[in-house]
């Protein structure tokens, strides 16, 4: 009897423990309730360099327009699991999206996230054009695209090879509300690119034999981010200026585990790069800021109403071509500071007639903050649009985008653009601007012709 009550009581440890340890050990399945963006099976070295991921893939052509000259949208066929997170990818100068980054598409796509590939409006547009293109087809991605209700719009990066990655890189310093940015041997003419506003998740990758964007510069680029910011950079044994426009699979083995810890949050991909790289195989040179962690994933959103017509952003591009065939140096980007708080939306609707503005705060740091005014039809269609706003001691407008700024003092106004001036009945456009002083802005008035 003694010998079976102190085998019954050993048993009844070991069953305690393992429930203990059962209790406390992470599982895929439990960080996967975790976190509502975590899809897929549990990744592995050679998972992440496949030539595909996990997920069925389709393909569909973007018309000119939208304040960007098309392209391609691709995206995961499952409609199961949520929304996905996006990326824009913009090509350099010279170039077109269809023939030098397309190959990146249905690979991405086939990871979980939706892509946008980028046609500009010229082949010489520099890399604030470019910028200003690539936020134009995010926000078509998730405001007025086919594919819309399968975006999550609260998830978006940018990225872009050559003059298309400074520009990625000068969109995230526009908007501070994405996720991460990649720029794929990022360089422009005209002096260097200032990083040191960009406080976001940033990746770049470059060429050790590229003579255009040399290992030097992106050095410089790399010195100028923050000490703060989430960064890595790999360079490319034997890569030259063009590498990247062609298929291979060891940018996607470094592309994959960063997007999917910046853009789908999931902790199981940062340790494929931190503290170094889980497969080192053809990098010549990797500094990081291990290690990297990945942002709390916010309750899943669904994607804008699809009566929103077709926003662009970013003011017009002032700046001269940016040749991704020699550039040295980049010019300094419009930016805007560095948000330290999350956003705050706040609203304040003010209906005349069948027009409503709505305010809400994107991002606010010290001195000056991002502001958003969602201009929505009621019964009747809008034919142009024009919201004043009344602004508070401090505070002044310096930059709006999707609409033309006028007036000055503590009263000013915005129009709409050329592009989104006809609002469907129901319907809503935004437009976008950078603000000195505190939010938020209290007093808004719409009126509709």
């Amino acid at each position: 009897m003694r010998r079976t009550w102190v085998k019954a009581a050993m048993a009844a440890v070991i069953v305690g423990l393992a429930l203990i340890v059962a209790a406390v050990a992470p599982t895929g399945r439990a960080s996967a309730a975790d976190n509502p963006y975590q899809r897929g099976p549990d990744p592995t070295v050679a998972s992440i360099a496949a030539t595909y991921g996990p997920f069925a893939t389709a393909q569909l052509t973007v018309a000119p327009g939208n304040g960007f000259n098309g392209g391609f949208i691709y995206y995961p066929t499952d409609t199961s699991l949520g929304t996905w997170g996006a990326v824009a990818i913009v090509p350099g100068y010279s170039a077109l999206f269809a023939n030098e980054e397309a190959w990146m598409g249905p690979r991405l796509a086939s990871f979980g996230f939706v892509v946008i590939g980028v046609e500009t409006l010229s082949r010489s547009d520099g890399a604030d054009a470019r910028a200003t293109e690539a936020l134009a087809a995010l926000d078509y991605l998730t405001q007025s695209s086919p594919v819309r209700s399968r975006v999550d719009p609260t998830r978006l990066a940018v990225m872009g090879h050559s003059a298309g990655g400074a520009g990625a890189l000068t969109a995230a310093l526009r908007r501070p509300s994405l996720k991460t940015v990649v720029g794929l041997a990022p360089g422009a003419p005209g002096g260097g690119l200032n990083l040191a506003d960009l406080h976001m998740p940033t990746l770049i990758l470059s060429g050790q034999n590229d003579p255009t964007v040399t290992p030097s510069y992106v050095s410089g680029l790399w010195n100028s981010l923050p000490t703060t910011t989430q960064r890595a950079w790999m360079e490319i044994a034997g890569a030259d200026h063009l590498y990247f426009t062609r298929s291979n699979n060891t940018e996607i083995r470094l592309l994959v585990p960063w997007l999917k810890t910046f853009l789908d949050y999931d902790a199981r991909y940062p340790r494929f790069l931190c503290p170094t790289l889980a497969d080192s195989t053809g990098i010549s040179n990797y500094r990081n800021s291990c290690p990297l962690v990945p942002p709390v994933g916010p309750t899943p959103t669904t994607s804008p109403s699809s009566a929103s017509p077709t926003p662009t952003t970013s003011p017009t591009p002032t700046s001269s071509p940016t040749p991704s065939t020699s550039p040295t140096t980049s010019p300094t980007p419009t930016t805007s500071p560095t948000p330290t708080t999350s956003p705050t939306p706040t609203s304040s609707p003010t209906p005349v007639g069948a027009c409503q503005a709505t305010y809400r705060t994107v991002n606010p740091w010290p001195g000056g903050f991002q502001g958003e005014v969602t201009v929505a039809a009621g019964s009747q269609p809008l034919n142009g649009w024009t919201v004043r706003l009344t602004l508070a001691t401090g505070q002044t407008v310096t930059q709006v985008w999707n609409g033309v700024l006028s007036g000055s003092g503590s009263a000013v106004s915005v129009r709409n653009a050329t592009y989104n001036g006809s609002v469907p009945a129901g319907g809503s456009t935004t437009f976008g601007f950078l603000a000195n002083g505190t939010p938020p802005i209290t007093l808004l008035v719409c009126t509709s012709p």
